[in-house]
């Protein structure tokens, strides 16, 4: 996500390890999702299930579609596909111009969250620590992407794919959550109730919960047609 390191999914990993060994992308060397998404390619192994949290997700669409044949499955959380409107383009450009970078208020840190924990002092400071590592390049490098609208090339993703919205989530709208499962063909969706924004720091167990099932329904299904295929061969 914007402005956030291995330390999102800290929470996450020992579930997520039961699942494989997990992997973390790199998305702050670049200022373009295209960048983003050839970076993780060339760090990933041969084939793999890749998982993208909000700004993340945007970078597991188009890794996606880059190269097909090495992503088994995708899930995309708390995200969306919405193209930025002509005022957030404008700003974006301002910042990529080093015009308008600044830290992200304690405010708008809390907005992440849902409204019962922002204030809770280990997760905003969690989210603090994150940006304070990452630092201002980085921060400048992720405000510069200027996103296009992706729903239409969602329908191209014929992997398995999860889509994970968060109820109270107020930096995303549960409707362009949504939206993205209605246009991937193989579309699992699945609702976080009680949860803002950051799914992976607030609803840990729950989301990786949520996406262990999901591997395993794919695989299932998956040999099921394998199975299917050899017996009519």
């Amino acid at each position: 996500g914007f402005m956030c390191d291995g330390d999102l999914w800290r929470d996450m990993v020992p579930d997520l390890e039961r699942l494989g060994p997990p992997q973390f992308g790199n998305v702050y060397s670049d200022d373009s999702l295209e960048g983003m998404a050839r970076r993780v390619l060339a760090d990933a192994p041969r084939r793999f299930v890749l998982i993208g949290f909000s700004m993340g997700g945007f970078v597991a669409r188009v890794a996606t579609l880059m190269a097909p044949e090495r992503v088994l499955g995708v899930a995309f959380i708390a995200s969306s596909a919405r193209g930025y409107s002509p005022q957030e383009v404008a700003q974006r450009q301002a910042a990529a111009a080093g015009v308008q970078v600044t830290r992200t208020s304690t405010r708008g840190i809390a907005r992440g969250l849902h409204p019962d924990r922002e204030s809770d002092p280990e997760l905003v400071g969690r989210l603090r620590d994150m940006q304070k590592r990452l630092g201002p390049e980085v921060h400048k490098r992720q405000a510069s992407i200027v996103r296009r609208d992706g729903y239409a090339d969602l329908e191209r993703i014929t992997c398995p794919s999860l889509v994970v919205a968060c109820r109270q989530d107020r930096l995303r709208s549960f409707d362009e959550t949504k939206r993205m499962a209605d246009h991937l063909p193989r579309a699992q969706f699945e609702v976080l109730e009680d949860c803002g924004h950051m799914a992976p720091l607030e609803r840990p167990h729950d989301l990786a919960r949520l996406i262990g099932g999901w591997i395993s329904g794919a695989d299932r299904k998956s040999t099921r047609l394998n199975s299917s295929h050899v017996s009519e061969s």
